[in-house]
């Protein structure tokens, strides 16, 4: 007879963790306690809890485990302070995970954080380093969290928002995705508000009507580039399989539900899709609904992609101005000198075949 696997913090919610624990005499209060001292300290299994005594303890920590990432690298930017680590999971594989820095308030200083929900990335998107590797596994729901814990641990200020726009197409990932959207919201442990959880997506409709249909509480961003068909087809291979059509009818169900904003990222590329027709067709596409339009300035070292012109930039945003009638913004996309704009994401860290890691420990 096989033992019974040992029950993960850093994957399961207090509650979870009460209903599975509750046959050693586990309360939701203690694995509150627990959540907190774990979770949101990142600390390992306390020696120690008032009230609580030391069996009971023993009896938790022998039936759970506190899995943990290897950190193998740290890189700051010295231009923008973005922040990439790479983290390396029990089985080897590695991964990274990106800090943004909002500093611009006295006072309310805080960062967001773009993690990543699988090791490499089925997708194919043409112009993402990640989808070069082609995908190599989801990650499970601790490895997500424990990102975030490491690098709050590392940091200043608060990790006050997270994005799931790092390596990885998260909506593939979905039930491991979810229930780690859930521990990071928990109020023991490190509280990010629901509406400060953005799920971004390439466009699964099977998975973005599941999310409708479960009313999930985070924020939807779907990834276009392109609002025709055949355009999209040439970068997103995604658009073979769940056409723009039958994507759109998914998102206009989740707003109908859902009554909230839809993010919408615009990859731009120069001379491809910053023209007139590409600003009508926006305002084709998302006619009757509430949008924002994220505009992001296309990554690609290999130089195959360029970024916009300031005068396609400045064309482009005018269109528009005229046709959308809809709000819009540039995002700055920092963190570019070391490789951790959108799109520049492959897990690679500054390790060299038959080099030791190298991790860098500035905040």
């Amino acid at each position: 007879m096989e033992p019974t696997p040992a029950i993960l913090f850093k994957d399961q919610t207090a509650l979870d963790l009460a209903e599975r624990l509750a046959h050693l005499g586990a309360t939701p209060k203690l694995t509150r306690k627990l959540q907190s001292h774990i979770v949101r300290n990142g600390q390992n299994f306390p020696k120690e809890i008032e009230q609580t005594s030391w069996r009971l303890l023993k009896q938790i920590e022998e039936a759970t485990r506190i899995p943990s990432l290897e950190l193998l690298d740290k890189r700051v930017s010295p231009r923008d302070g973005f922040a990439k680590y790479l983290f390396r999971g029990e089985d080897d594989q590695v991964f990274e995970t990106v800090r943004i820095p909002l500093l611009h308030r006295p006072g309310d200083e805080k960062y967001v954080m773009c993690v990543s929900s699988q090791v490499g990335c089925a997708m194919g998107c043409a112009f993402c380093a990640t989808g070069k590797m082609g995908f190599r596994r989801n990650l499970q729901s601790w490895e997500i969290v424990d990102q975030v814990i490491q690098v709050q641990k590392d940091s200043h200020h608060p990790v006050r928002g997270v994005v799931f726009m790092g390596m990885g197409e998260p909506m593939l990932n979905y039930d491991r995705v979810m229930k780690a959207a859930e521990v990071l919201c928990e109020p023991c442990g490190l509280a990010i508000q629901a509406k400060n959880i953005s799920i971004s997506t390439v466009g699964i409709v099977p998975a973005i009507r599941r999310f409708t249909r479960e009313r999930k509480p985070y924020r939807l961003v779907i990834s276009l580039t392109a609002a025709e068909s055949g355009k999209r087809k040439s970068l997103l291979p995604v658009e073979n399989v769940h056409p723009l059509e039958e994507l759109m009818e998914a998102v206009r169900e989740y707003q109908a539900a859902m009554k909230q904003r839809v993010m919408f990222a615009w990859t731009m590329i120069s001379g491809f899709n910053l023209g007139e027709e590409d600003a009508l067709q926006i305002a084709r596409l998302t006619a009757g609904m509430r949008v924002k339009i994220d505009l992001i300035d296309v990554n690609d070292p290999s130089g195959q992609f360029q970024k916009p012109t300031m005068e396609e930039l400045h064309n482009f945003r005018s269109a528009l101005s005229r046709e959308l009638g809809q709000p819009f913004a540039r995002r700055y996309s920092g963190g570019q000198d070391i490789d951790a704009g959108c799109g520049m994401l492959a897990g690679l860290g500054s390790l060299e075949p038959g080099c030791a890691p190298c991790v860098h420990r500035q905040a």
